[in-house]
Order: structure tokens, then C-alpha cells, then sequence
């Protein structure tokens, strides 16, 4: 599966879900069950730069393997 990168548009903590604008223009759905490395409280904030795989589901583009990207990471 190949590697995207994107920014997330909106996450709502209290419901575990949000959106990630991908850099293609495609929109993801992403469930905070797909956020990696990190301990306990998965969460993203709106803006964050991430990496991710994009899967179909019925629903349309899902998020896997989300990772937020350090700041060294983005070039």
C-alpha cells in the first residue's frame, strides 16, 4: 500500500473520529484506532502534518497507519 502524506482537517477527541486532507486532494476518514506511536490516548490536532496508508471502504477512503510527522520529517 502506498505511503500518503496529508493534513488533518478537523478531530473530534470525544468521538475518536476526524478527516485528513491528503496532499492528492482526496479526503480520509480516520478513526483514532489507526493512530500509531503513541502511548495511551490516541488523538490528532487539526493541522497536524501526517503520514498515512489509504484503504476503500463502502463508506469511501479510509486512514491506516497514521503517523503525525515531526517537523524534520515534512521535507
Amino acid at each position: 500500500m502506498a505511503k500518503h502524506r496529508g493534513t488533518v482537517k478537523w478531530f473530534n477527541e470525544s468521538k475518536g473520529f476526524g478527516f485528513i486532507a491528503c496532499d492528492d486532494g482526496t479526503e480520509a476518514f480516520v478513526h483514532y484506532s489507526a493512530i500509531e506511536g503513541q502511548g495511551g490516548f490516541r488523538t490528532l490536532k487539526q493541522g497536524d502534518r501526517v503520514e498515512l496508508e489509504v484503504t476503500q471502504s463502502p463508506k469511501g477512503p479510509r486512514a491506516q497507519k497514521v503517523r503525525v510527522l515531526r517537523n524534520d520529517d515534512w521535507l
